[in-house]
């Protein structure tokens, strides 16, 4: 390595790691903006429809379901959809038919396939179910408090807004790679999130938790439009605002199960995220490679032959790093789980940084089994197994 080199490599990992250090005071700045005000405090309750696509019988799918059906909200539809009559997840939808037979429950089992996406394809097949103009779609794992549907629903009583969403906070974290994968989502998703939105770059969905009207989703295609896309949720999002409406991110947290098999299937699920990021948000994807202080610290640490500098550096980003997820952890989202597994945050760091990379190049992706080409456009394509 020539001498010129030899600074400046070093050097601009020392940089990197800076700017991450940057970067995580002026995001703590920013999250401590994000307070929750009178939520679903209003008056208007619009009858609504909650979809909800299933698939498998994941181990507290019940329990998730079970609180949809506790919803403080005058009048509500719950829609289920399966492409088999044998998924195990119909037995979990059975069973809150006969423990609330007065909610409306309906269960669509059709196996048609409109596109790549499976969930979108779910989508289109349980539309000829829903009665009510206000759409609500929630992932499976999604586990609500009874005040979600006011919360959710509140803000389109602005005819400005298009699409509401929340933010969702990991529980439940078993084995040490689903705590590394509560913390990829509590102490740094949730963060980036909060930083967009409070600076009023938010212009995604989060398909996990999702308000809008069934009139605005006919003016864009409908789920139609959206088959063959990985992230149908950040498409909905940029037609509803080309139709001129706004998207709002409700301060207001939902809990999400945490169910990893085996570290291939977190590996696959974090690179599944990137992945996302990656297609539909590339400038955002190649910028996130500044907020990685503790990772470049380590390197520059490295490369410097452990010097007092380096030592110092490193010392410093990993404080700092645990210092503001702690409080984001504690301090906003009230999460104890987070807090003890926050020993695990650099090496979960050290991870991101190397699946971050992997992304650059990898163009497909497993999920739920089947394996998908992600192309240049945002759109997938089944591929044969392996």
């Amino acid at each position: 390595m020539t001498g010129g080199l030899s600074f400046a490599i070093p050097l601009a990992f020392y940089l990197l790691a800076s700017c991450g250090i940057g970067y995580s005071i002026l995001a703590l700045w920013q999250v401590c903006r994000f307070k929750a005000g009178n939520l679903g405090g209003g008056d208007f309750r619009p009858p609504a429809t909650v979809l909800k696509p299933l698939c498998g019988d994941e181990p507290r799918l019940y329990r998730c379901l079970r609180s949809f059906c506790d919803q403080d909200y005058p009048e509500y539809q719950l829609v289920f959809g399966v492409c088999d009559r044998a998924d195990p997840a119909v037995a979990a939808v059975d069973r809150l038919r006969a423990e609330f037979p007065d909610r409306d429950i309906a269960l669509v089992v059709d196996p048609r396939m409109h596109g790549a996406n499976p969930k979108v394809s779910s989508l289109i097949n349980m539309m000829g179910a829903c009665r009510h103009d206000v759409l609500v779609i929630s992932d499976s794992d999604m586990r609500l408090a009874p005040d979600y549907l006011r919360v959710i629903v509140e803000p389109l009583a602005d005819p400005d807004v298009g699409c509401v969403c929340t933010p969702y906070r990991a529980i439940d974290a078993e084995r040490w790679y689903e705590k590394l994968e509560l913390l990829t989502i509590n102490a740094d998703f949730v963060p980036n999130l909060v930083f967009t939105d409070v600076l009023g770059l938010l212009s995604f969905g989060l398909g996990a938790s999702m308000c809008f009207r069934r009139s605005d989703l006919a003016a864009i295609g409908g789920f139609a439009a959206f088959r063959d896309y990985l992230a149908e949720d950040y498409i909905m999002a940029e037609r509803f605002k080309a139709l001129g409406r706004r998207i709002v991110l409700a301060p207001y947290f939902v809990d999400m199960e945490v169910d990893l098999k085996s570290v291939s299937q977190s590996w696959q699920h974090q690179l599944y995220w990137d992945q996302n990021t990656r297609a539909m948000r590339p400038s955002e994807y190649f910028a996130t490679i500044i907020v990685r202080a503790v990772p470049f610290a380590l390197i520059y640490m490295l490369l410097t032959g452990f010097s007092p500098t380096g030592l110092n550096v490193l010392v410093a980003a990993a404080a700092l790093r645990m210092v503001c997820a702690a409080f984001v952890l504690g301090g906003m989202m009230r999460d104890r789980e987070g807090l003890a597994a926050l020993w695990l945050l650099p090496a979960r760091d050290v991870m991101a940084l190397a699946i971050w990379c992997v992304t650059i190049l990898k163009r497909d992706f497993v999920r739920r089994g089947q394996r998908f080409a992600l192309l240049a456009d945002g759109r997938i394509v089944p591929r044969p197994a392996r």
